[in-house]
């Protein structure tokens, strides 16, 4: 997965398609990621010692990595390569050749 945590990202497909949002959390097992403020569901909780008040929370949801673009500073959404830079593995956007 080359997708990390901290990314820009664009979601391509379902109910949130067209808004961007920066990844929270990535789940590689699963193919997952956690956009902030997207795919959001809500969650009824009950009051409890640790969370005094109950109520309804909204609770941000995985959503398929393969379902977002991460978002490069000069072309926009676009894919991910990798270039091997001696050492070193190097993220770069497949449009521009630039370093993300």
């Amino acid at each position: 997965m080359k997708l990390r945590k901290g990314d820009k990202v664009k979601v391509l497909s379902g109910k949130d398609k067209g808004r961007e949002g920066e990844i929270i959390r990535v789940l590689p097992k699963e193919n997952r990621v956690i956009v902030d403020r997207i795919n959001i569901a809500k969650r009824h909780t009950k009051a409890t010692k640790a969370l005094m008040q109950g109520g309804i929370i909204d609770k941000d949801m995985p959503i398929s990595a393969s379902a977002v673009a991460i978002i490069c500073p000069t072309c926009g959404p676009t894919r991910i390569g990798v270039k091997i830079d001696g050492p070193l593995k190097v993220r770069i956007c497949r449009k521009c050749e630039g370093e993300l």
